[in-house]
């Protein structure tokens, strides 16, 4: 299929299903959009077995798009960038504590405490699942969708620490979520016992770090360069430049993408690039990205509806994916309460936080990115129907019922 007609079949269905749902359904957008785009791949998927023909573009569309490259490679990027640049750098600069343990430890707990769980259970029900594939699933699961989840948190009764915490510890996840799965994947392709540990924990150490060093010195160096000019359209193609200048670096030195961009979008948008008072071009640019960030966000959720077109196997795991979707509340709940348990008095959180950030961990995109990027083994359809089980279950039951958890809690209005 010609990729102007795959842009184009996407860009459509993007803005019918954004229309219905805005003049109709009137669910939050993320939640709307996807549950749409699912029931179109469903009603997709049973008239390809009346008649092939008539279904014949929709399910062209979805096994053309090679949705792991396309959102690892380019919709990721642009996605971090736009939430990192739009955040409330003040406010992340106080809860910061929080947000790095949750985004580091936090994921190496999930991970560790999933698999194990995944392992264990597995071996009782005779499924012969290996530790460092049910590990591997951990890491690929664990990473909570900094975009589901600001769009779903806004306009909620959650105290602004707590909106910060979320929000700023979704951001950054990514990043470690993806070194720690890269990691794990090569021990799984080259075996336990062939592994220089010390060359991973080596390259683990030169992704993050790295991608950090990357992201501020570019963020700082684009962001004296919008500040130099008055000229808007130069403005918003540095930022574009940023984000790509980023990924191809970033990749060209084996760094992290998602905390390079992520880190370049804190610095570029931390201070104003308004020359005088009565300039706008900072707020002009805040508005631009959100609206970069809506419209990608939009897409990527109709795609993640569109590859149930690719998954006619989900039906053979149930299994999979009811044990996925209890183990990662489990695995999100225990990653919180333990380094809380631990870190309580230099933390800025309380235990009775502890409900509304695990149910706020969602997951999407990046999740089943990953999944459909593992290669080919007896255990890929497991991991990957799991995957998309947490994922549907996530973004519509925690989503849909995320504000009146955070509302039941704080009735009588937030602790700021």
């Amino acid at each position: 299929m010609h990729l102007f007609f795959i842009i184009a079949l996407l860009v459509i269905l993007s803005a019918l299903y954004s229309y219905i749902n805005a003049r109709w359904l009137k669910l939050p957008g993320t939640i709307g959009i996807m549950s749409l785009a699912i029931i179109g791949s469903l009603i997709t998927i049973v008239i390809d077995k009346l008649d092939p023909s008539i279904a014949d573009y929709l399910t062209m569309l979805a096994k053309n798009i090679n949705f792991s490259r396309t959102v690892l490679n380019i919709l990721l990027g642009f996605l971090l960038f736009a939430s990192a640049f739009n955040l409330d750098k003040k406010r992340l600069k106080k809860e910061m504590r929080p947000v790095f343990v949750l985004s580091t430890i936090g994921v190496i707990i999930s991970t560790a405490i999933f698999g194990s769980l995944l392992y264990f259970i597995t071996n009782l029900l005779k499924i012969d699942m290996p530790y460092i594939y049910c590990l591997l699933f951990g890491a690929l699961i664990s990473p909570t969708d900094p975009v589901a989840v600001s769009a779903i948190i806004t306009g909620s009764k959650l105290p602004n620490n707590l909106e910060t915490i979320i929000s700023g510890e979704s951001l950054f996840n990514d990043g470690i979520g993806l070194v720690l799965f890269i990691t794990l994947l090569e021990i799984t392709q080259s075996g336990v016992n062939n592994v220089d540990f010390g060359k991973a924990v080596i390259l683990f150490v030169q992704e993050v770090f790295g991608g950090i060093a990357l992201g501020a010195i570019t963020g700082f160096l684009a962001h004296r360069l919008m500040k130099s000019i008055d000229d808007f359209q130069t403005v918003v193609l540095v930022s574009f430049a940023l984000v790509m200048a980023n990924s191809l670096i970033a990749t060209y030195l084996h760094l992290s993408i998602p905390l390079a961009v992520v880190t370049a979008g804190l610095f570029a948008g931390g201070r104003s690039i308004n020359v005088d008072k009565t300039d706008r071009s900072h707020q002009a640019l805040e508005k631009f990205w959100t609206l970069i960030d809506e419209l990608l966000n939009t897409m990527l959720f109709v795609m993640i509806g569109l590859q149930m077109v690719n998954f006619p196997f989900l039906q053979h795991y149930w299994l999979s994916g009811a044990l996925g979707i209890a183990l990662i509340l489990i695995a999100r709940w225990g990653s919180i309460m333990l380094p809380l348990t631990f870190l309580r008095r230099s933390l800025n959180v309380n235990y009775g936080s502890i409900n509304i950030l695990t149910w706020a961990g969602l997951r999407g995109g990046i999740s089943i990115a990953l999944a459909l990027s593992l290669p080919t083994s007896e255990y890929k359809h497991f991991i990957l129907a799991g995957t998309y089980f947490i994922v549907i279950f996530s973004i519509i039951v925690q989503g849909l019922t995320l504000n009146k958890v955070i509302n039941a809690i704080y009735k009588n209005g937030p602790e700021s």
